[in-house]
């Protein structure tokens, strides 16, 4: 149950390691700090777009395109062939694969992303995994600390998972649609090529292969001042 190789493609990813005898998908986010530790070799080989700024703790590879504005605090370790646009904020502990979009005003933490994912607009992704082609809408969130500070669980049909986290955001799988100004709770998880409406708020396991819908009523009502 909730094994790495459910929800991602790890033939997309050059950090499979992170996910070796790990039980259940999240526990590759307590590997990223000590991975990066031992296997970071800093250096940029992409191409700067102005003056963003970059620490001696991060690497950068080619064709990798990094805006003005951006800023890359690290440990990080960035793809091939990556956008980072204007006003993207790279934090401690962040892995990117290859192809992946990191948009203006985005914020990365402790955090996994598989080649070609698509994070441009506004987002907040923490102590996350987003896998192959996953794509957040402008404005989604993927919250990652409950409002008491405990442990975070995965909430299932069959009861609570703990995961042994304070700290942890959400698991979007491969080809997974996040629509718009979408808030993720902490210990959500995102199954395979599943779509969540525009403006969802959701907590829990959504299966793969599904439409989570999301629907307002409105009452038009007609004006008395005019």
């Amino acid at each position: 149950m909730f094994a790495p190789a459910d929800f991602l493609d790890l033939e997309h990813t050059a950090h499979p390691k992170l996910f070796e005898n790990q039980t259940h998908v999240w526990d590759a986010l307590k590997q990223i700090a000590s991975y990066l530790q031992f296997r970071l070799k800093p250096v940029v080989l992409g191409e700067l777009m102005g003056k963003p700024f970059i620490s001696n703790h991060v690497f950068v590879g080619r064709g990798t395109v990094i805006e003005q504005s951006a800023v890359l605090k690290g440990p990080a370790w960035i793809g091939v062939n990556c956008r980072i646009r204007s006003g993207c904020y790279v934090r401690e502990n962040v892995i990117v694969g290859n192809g992946v979009v990191m948009g203006n005003s985005c914020e990365f933490k402790n955090c996994i992303l598989f080649d070609e994912a698509q994070v441009p607009h506004f987002n907040y992704v923490g102590d996350s995994i987003i896998g192959h082609k996953g794509h957040l809408g402008a404005g989604v969130i993927l919250s990652n600390v409950k409002l008491d500070h405990s442990e975070i669980t995965v909430l299932t049909k069959e009861g609570f998972v703990p995961t042994g986290l304070r700290k942890f955001g959400a698991i979007i799988g491969d080809h997974a649609e996040i629509g718009c100004n979408s808030v993720l709770s902490p210990g959500s998880i995102i199954g395979r090529r599943t779509v969540l409406y525009p403006g969802a708020q959701w907590r829990g396991v959504a299966p793969e292969n599904s439409i989570v819908k999301y629907k307002q009523s409105f009452e038009i009502v007609a004006r008395r001042d005019v």
